[in-house]
């Protein structure tokens, strides 16, 4: 069993990885301490082959399991990140300190999900190197010597076959992308739409043009079905994906979403579509999330309040102290922003909740 309590639950439905599995698995173990990199485009499936990989290799390890979504955070930050998981010193020997407490914990796998920034994540490898820590890193492009690289395809693209049934004349359509097959399988399941209703629509809104994207996670695939969703949601629906595609943190529990969506009753009504068509995702019973693809296309048509956000959480951890495990990410996007606005009683509130957190006060 795996001891983290943030680490992502047991995914279901992992149809076509089977072998990719048993070739990460032999490879850890006999490379431990091992440093891979799942790299993949957008949706291809790679946090959820990792969420696999971890529970698969949870003996192993004796649980000593662990996932942090690092996205584009820097050195410091992520190395405050271990510190206050693994209850290690801050400040300035706090990287010294990780060392330690991962030399004397035995074998142990870190997932770094999202990874964005090379340079941090190669001073991070770096420094723990001579520990008995595995990463596995999830990243859309990785520009990191002395990493295995491991490519994440579709499952089942190679041999043209589907891993949605249901929805299996839109694997073509869709490009076999996972996570569009798997909303359109939302979408078909709750009978919101058929499958031949669900085609027409988006070939209706150019779903089979070639065009240029922004970036890896611009998937008009995916975006198509955002927006064919969108016209269906209640306005409730709506500001609770707003609310996630905006927040700079991980997951959001279910009490600060209806805080920050402003949801006065029926909250379990605005979530109950989004659930339905799998646009939401619940890493853990009772906290949210978006894909980053998803969280992309609700983006561009949303507007954010970051300013909002930071008093949310920081009031939060001001008030249950208790709570930080949970809620850590948030904390260090309340930093980020203090800092990114140069508002200086921000800067000065955040440190002192962070002195509070940590037991210097």
């Amino acid at each position: 069993m795996i001891s983290d309590a943030l680490f992502p639950p047991k995914p279901t439905g992992l149809k076509g990885r089977r072998g990719e599995l048993s070739t990460l698995e032999r490879t850890i173990k006999s490379a431990a301490p091992a440093r891979l990199a799942l790299v993949g485009s957008g949706g291809s499936g790679k946090s959820l082959l990792a969420s696999a990989l971890g529970h698969r290799m949870a003996r192993f390890f004796r649980g000593n399991v662990h996932w942090f979504r690092v996205a584009s955070w820097g050195f410091r930050t992520v190395t405050e990140l271990f510190a206050l998981r693994f209850g290690t010193p801050l400040g300035d020997g706090r990287v010294a300190a990780l060392a330690r407490f991962f030399r004397a914990g035995g074998p142990r796998l870190i997932v770094l999900d999202n990874h964005e920034n090379d340079r941090a994540t190669a001073r991070l490898l770096e420094a723990f190197s001579k520990t008995p820590v595995s990463f596995v890193i999830t990243a859309r492009r990785c520009l990191l010597a002395g990493v295995w690289i491991f490519p994440v395809t579709a499952p089942l693209v190679t041999s043209g076959k589907s891993a949605f049934p249901r929805v299996a004349g839109l694997t073509r359509l869709l490009r076999f992308n996972p996570l569009a097959l798997d909303i359109a399988d939302g979408i078909v399941a709750s009978r919101a739409e058929t499958v031949t209703g669900l085609a027409e629509a988006l070939r209706a809104r150019g779903v089979e043009r070639v065009v240029a994207i922004e970036h890896e996670d611009d998937l008009p695939e995916v975006a198509l079905l955002v927006e064919w969703a969108w016209r269906r949601l209640s306005p409730e629906s709506r500001r609770i994906l707003a609310v996630l595609a905006h927040v700079e943190g991980d997951h959001v529990d279910r009490a600060s979403l209806v805080s920050l969506a402003r949801i006065r009753s029926h909250a379990e009504r605005a979530l109950e579509p989004l659930r339905a068509f799998r646009l939401v995702q619940e890493p853990a019973a009772g906290r949210f999330t978006l894909h980053a693809v998803v969280r992309h296309a609700v983006s561009r048509r949303t507007r954010s309040n970051h300013a909002r956000l930071f008093d949310h959480y920081v009031s939060l951890l001001e008030r249950e102290p208790e709570r930080l495990l949970l809620e850590q990410t948030h904390l260090f996007a309340a930093m980020d922003h203090a800092h990114r606005t140069s508002d200086l009683p921000a800067m000065l509130r955040v440190e002192a909740l962070i002195r509070k957190l940590d037991g210097d006060d």
